[in-house]
């Protein structure tokens, strides 16, 4: 289901001014704490009324100022899953989940089919307050699911977990995205999780959109403020093609070429997405010799850009010696030296170095 959000709204630092649209899977709001991305989450949702702007939801316009409409948030059919779960304290898992469909149309989404998938089932008789935070936010997730959304809208969901309950609730996030194929507005700083969980994303700073597009596209271009974090990396989805036991690796199949990773617990023929990290990319003009990495790919340079506060430069390829648009993207950052030693420029061919061991594999269809 189609999203299309266009909204103008003056908030306590800046003018709010976002548009973008969005087809379906999870979109990301993506961008540093106090750029907005809530604000926008809670004007879709209904929480927040935007003082000029459409939000269109499939073929349901829930607000547009030229034309005086507004439906309220009870109305919108959006559920919500907060930052901190918000669960009743006074109530059990059963009735929290059980409220979540008070007022809810008649659905596909059934109650024991949201215990199976966020695996919920032996809470039902406990308290919120007896529950672990990953175990809360998945009932506060349950709890949105009850109310048969037509979209769910996730805001900051796992910002208050450490590290390992985050780990722990990635799974469900996944299930709960290949399961129910329910659209998701999901808001995030961390970058972990939109690698994760996000199609399309949406970058915001200051209250401006400063790009949208698909998410592996936007990975892989050295332009923007992605390229410059420590963690930059490009992003591609592969096909297992294959596994070799006796090496202990898998094969991977990408834009026609091959990859090699640790050996995965998938089975051939599942849909991966491939994390490679930009300083982990060695590129060369020949094929070395005598070297234990795996992974020596042939691209065509799209982009050089000179990061020149750090000292560094972002190279962005297409994976193939003549790349379209449309080719697996991979980032890699080196030395300007680099550049202007290898000649570096848009068209080139050059070999990208890839370690299996620095290749992070995401599944995307648990």
């Amino acid at each position: 289901m189609s999203l299309a959000v266009a909204l103008r709204h003056r908030l306590a630092d800046f003018q709010l001014d976002v548009a973008f649209d969005s087809t379906s899977g999870v979109t990301a709001l993506f961008g540093p704490s106090g750029a907005g991305k809530s604000s926008v989450a809670k004007m879709v949702a209904g929480l927040l009324r935007a003082e000029t702007g459409l939000v269109r939801l499939g073929d349901t316009v829930l607000q547009d100022s030229a034309r005086g409409i507004w439906i309220p948030p009870e109305q919108r059919r959006i559920g919500v899953v907060f930052q901190d779960a918000r669960l009743f304290p006074h109530m059990s898992v059963a009735d929290n989940l059980r409220f979540g469909a008070r007022r809810a149309p008649v659905g596909p989404i059934r109650f024991d089919d949201v215990l199976a998938l966020l695996g919920i089932a032996g809470l039902l008789d406990r308290r919120p307050h007896t529950l672990s935070g990953g175990e809360r936010q998945r009932v506060a997730i349950g709890r949105a699911l009850m109310s048969q959304p037509a979209l769910l809208v996730m805001d900051e969901p796992l910002a208050s977990l450490d590290s390992a309950r985050k780990q722990e609730i990635l799974p469900y996030l996944h299930r709960l995205k290949q399961e129910t194929r329910l659209p998701v507005l999901y808001v995030s700083h961390a970058l972990d999780e939109i690698i994760h969980l996000a199609d399309t994303l949406v970058l915001i700073e200051a209250g401006r959109v400063t790009e949208a597009g698909d998410l592996e596209s936007l990975s892989g271009r050295a332009d923007l403020p992605l390229a410059l974090r420590d963690d930059a990396a490009g992003l591609m989805s592969c096909v297992v093609a294959g596994h070799d036991p006796a090496r202990r690796l898998s094969r991977l199949a990408a834009g026609g070429y091959e990859i090699l990773v640790p050996l995965l617990g998938v089975s051939v023929g599942s849909r991966v997405r491939l994390r490679i990290p930009a300083r982990e990319v060695i590129l060369a003009r020949i094929v070395p010799e005598g070297i234990s990495l795996h992974n020596i790919l042939p691209c065509s340079v799209r982009d050089v850009h000179i990061d020149h506060l750090h000292h560094a430069a972002l190279v962005a390829m297409g994976l193939g010696e003549s790349a379209g648009d449309d080719a697996p993207g991979l980032l890699a950052r080196v030395t300007p030296d680099a550049v202007q030693r290898l000649g570096l420029a848009p068209g080139e061919s050059v070999l990208a170095l890839v370690k299996s061991m620095s290749v992070e594999v995401v599944p995307q269809n648990i």
